[in-house]
């Protein structure tokens, strides 16, 4: 992409709390012609700097050999999303850091550069989301660990109702069960044309930064020869499950049988209706 293509640029920005499928999200727009999935775009602060973990500061695919992250450099005087597309290509960046400060930042610069900012606002039902974090933190206060997703909710609320432009409501559960209708809508909504193909995300080169282990490994296995080949790994908490897991979207119900009765009832009684509009089958 040329410098002076900057004002066809469209910035897809995800918001919500961690453990919502924006990672899956994220694959699957990657498939879209001229899309760039970045992962969480807030880790390229950490790309060559060797004071950080190895994990933060490469492409959780591929490592530090990654053909897309290993040359990149941010200039921070002008606008990221931009810099991302003359360096990879593309039209559309998509990028779930959910962070509001990163987005509001990342949004005022792309418009500034002449971009179009777009925000879709994913959310999962709480109790899969806690279920998730308890599952890789088990030594964590469970009761913070709601009232964490319960902020992080409510500050994904106020910066989507305060947005100035485009923007999207999406439920992962919707996405995980209705894929191509899902699909079909976010191609409405970004103006783009529906591509089938974005569904089957493990079939499209993925080189994200951060993001969930589990749904990079699957796309692994499609992107390499051998899935032990690339950089991100499943602990054991997550080994069986994504092992097993198919070469497609399916919806995760893992706290259905997961999550205790006790956690469960706590997060009846501190979240349950904060919940209420967030809830999945019973």
């Amino acid at each position: 992409m040329d410098m002076h293509d900057e004002t066809r640029l469209k910035g897809v920005m995800i918001c919500g709390a961690g453990h919502s499928g924006s990672t899956l999200l994220g694959m699957i727009l990657n498939g879209l012609p001229g899309a760039f999935y970045v992962g969480e775009g807030g880790k390229i602060r950490y790309l060559h700097d060797e004071k950080k973990p190895l994990r933060k500061r490469v492409c959780k695919i591929c490592g530090e050999a990654c053909e897309v992250w290993s040359r990149f450099h941010w200039d921070r005087s002008r606008a990221l999303y931009p810099q991302i597309a003359v360096h990879t290509g593309a039209s559309v960046i998509v990028d779930s850091t959910k962070d509001p400060a990163w987005i509001t930042e990342r949004a005022g610069e792309l418009s500034d550069a002449g971009g179009q900012p777009y925000l879709i606002f994913l959310t999962r039902d709480g109790r899969a989301v806690i279920n998730s974090r308890l599952r890789k933190y088990p030594d964590r206060d469970p009761a913070g660990q709601i009232e964490d997703w319960m902020s992080q909710i409510s500050r994904s609320e106020a910066l989507f109702e305060g947005f100035d432009g485009p923007k999207l409501r999406l439920r992962y559960e919707e996405l995980a069960t209705e894929p191509q209708a899902t699909a079909r809508a976010l191609c409405a909504f970004l103006g783009l044309p529906f591509d089938a193909a974005m569904l089957r995300f493990h079939e499209t080169p993925q080189h994200p930064l951060g993001g969930n282990s589990g749904t990079q490994y699957v796309a692994a296995r499609g992107q390499l020869k051998d899935p032990e080949d690339a950089f991100v790994t499943l602990t054991d908490r997550t080994r069986g499950y994504y092992e097993k897991h198919p070469d497609a979207i399916r919806l995760d119900l893992r706290w259905k049988r997961e999550l205790s009765d006790a956690h469960a009832a706590l997060f009846e009684t501190v979240a349950g209706d904060f919940n209420q509009p967030l809830k999945w089958g019973e």
